[in-house]
């Protein structure tokens, strides 16, 4: 992974999580597969952990898919222990589709601080996101249809609560290229900033100083707004405050505030 992602554990909790393959405006070749599932899953194991912020250096967030790959004897993304993209080798999700999905699977929240260009996967790796801050002049598009290719990295899982169906029918179907600006109007991101990575900073600073066991619960409501049934979600906010209510960190969050200082949560 050292040759590929970073993660470099900041004050608060706060995981700064880059792509490093600068050189090659941070494409997905396999060792780049290969890291992301490895830094997910190192996230998930961390103790402490608040928040991430996922971003890349260079050029670039993600160029999406490194073309070279697309002449080797396995699917792109493919585990490298073998089989195809049909195997299920990361739970409900592939190898690649993991890379993009194993940020939606993470406890705490993603924000993608995203610049330069979001191609193919990458535009994918970003839709994975909790909250997604990109430049105005960021370039992305849903890039597959460019190459005979349907979009495969979790991109509809992901889409399906962002996006309008029709205009994702029309960026998938043609493949166009659209601006950061764009994409804030389209659903694609959240906000749109001149400096992305310094936004999304400041909004984990601010999400890293709120009880984490609350903010975990309601990352656990929000994944289910895409498939439960009305009635599965009235029973997850119940079942979800209980776990919180009158518990020490819960108290914590009040007396701060009504004393106007930093809370001090315990993880």
């Amino acid at each position: 992974m050292q040759d590929r992602i970073s993660i470099t554990m900041l004050e608060d909790g706060i995981a700064d999580v880059r792509l490093i393959r600068a050189d090659k405006m941070n494409a997905l070749d396999a060792a780049m597969w290969s890291a992301l599932a490895e830094a997910i899953d190192e996230l998930k194991a961390k103790q402490g952990l608040r928040v991430v912020v996922l971003s890349g250096e260079g050029r670039a967030f993600c160029a999406g898919l490194d073309l070279s790959s697309l002449s080797a004897e396995r699917d792109p993304g493919a585990s490298s222990a073998g089989g195809t993209l049909s195997d299920r080798t990361r739970g409900r999700s592939n190898n690649a589709q993991y890379a993009a999905w194993g940020w939606r699977e993470l406890p705490v929240p993603v924000i993608a601080a995203v610049h330069g260009v979001a191609f193919g996967a990458g535009s994918q790796i970003m839709a994975a996101a909790d909250i997604r801050i990109v430049h105005p002049d960021t370039r992305i598009a849903i890039m597959e249809m460019r190459w005979g290719l349907v979009p495969d990295v979790a991109g509809m899982a992901l889409w399906r609560t962002q996006v309008a169906d029709d205009v994702l029918r029309e960026m998938i179907y043609t493949n166009r290229e659209f601006t950061g600006s764009e994409a804030k109007l389209l659903g694609f991101a959240t906000h749109v900033a001149d400096d992305p990575l310094g936004k999304a900073m400041d909004l984990a600073r601010v999400i890293a100083g709120k009880n984490p066991h609350a903010i975990r619960g309601a990352k656990r409501l929000c994944n289910m707004l895409a498939d439960a049934t009305d009635a599965e979600i009235l029973q997850a906010e119940s079942d979800e405050q209980v776990k919180v209510i009158r518990t020490p960190n819960q108290i914590e969050a009040v007396m701060a505030h009504m004393e106007k200082r930093k809370p001090n949560f315990a993880d």
